[in-house]
């Protein structure tokens, strides 16, 4: 063997090296802080599922504070986070159809935006720090108030919860919490036929 050919594959060694570490990075230590969650729901034929980081408050000031007013969120830690429905849905009485979304914020004091967006991303923000999000693939954007919790949540959690006829998307931290009402269009025009 020559001594060019044993240089080039002591390179080739170095960048593999190099490579699996920063991989070793990114999913372990990375992820060690905000552990990945997927949370399902299923009701009849329905079935939603939400991927996502999940950060911890660590006693920082969240809200106006590590996730600034007014500006984008990734919804989470890390990798945007998805949203993903098997039937067409009326999201606080806005239509969304099957399908995979990311799923994006805007946190303000009284109430938040939640965007549905089409497209996916390689991560939930840029190099610049701000939201991957391109806005002109936002299928539905609306606005919900915001709750104060009575306790503190250590950790960003987002979970549904059923009540009567409407399953809750809910999305908490630290003191904050919105609660935004789904139905599927089928038992919304059930509803309807019956009523009349």
């Amino acid at each position: 063997m020559n001594k060019r050919y044993k240089l080039i594959l002591k390179i080739a060694g170095i960048v593999l090296i190099i490579i699996l570490g920063a991989l070793f990075f990114k999913e372990y230590a990375v992820k060690a802080h905000s552990p990945e969650e997927t949370v399902v729901y299923q009701d009849e034929s329905l079935e939603l599922e939400i991927f996502y980081n999940r950060p911890s408050k660590k006693e920082r000031e969240i809200f106006g504070g590590l996730v600034p007013y007014g500006e984008v969120w990734r919804t989470g830690a890390n990798e945007a986070t998805t949203f993903l429905t098997n039937e067409e849905l009326l999201v606080d009485g806005s239509v969304l159809k099957p399908g995979k979304y990311t799923l994006w914020t805007i946190p303000m004091e009284d109430s938040w935006k939640l965007i549905f967006n089409s497209q996916m991303y390689p991560w939930g923000i840029d190099l610049d720090g701000k939201a991957y999000r391109d806005p002109q693939f936002d299928v539905l954007i609306l606005e919900a108030p915001t709750l104060k919790l009575k306790d503190t949540l250590e950790q960003f959690s987002i979970y549904f919860e059923k009540y009567n006829e409407l399953v809750f998307l809910n999305l908490a931290w630290d003191t904050t919490k919105i609660e935004v009402p789904i139905k599927t269009t089928k038992e919304a025009q059930s509803a309807l036929l019956l009523s009349n």
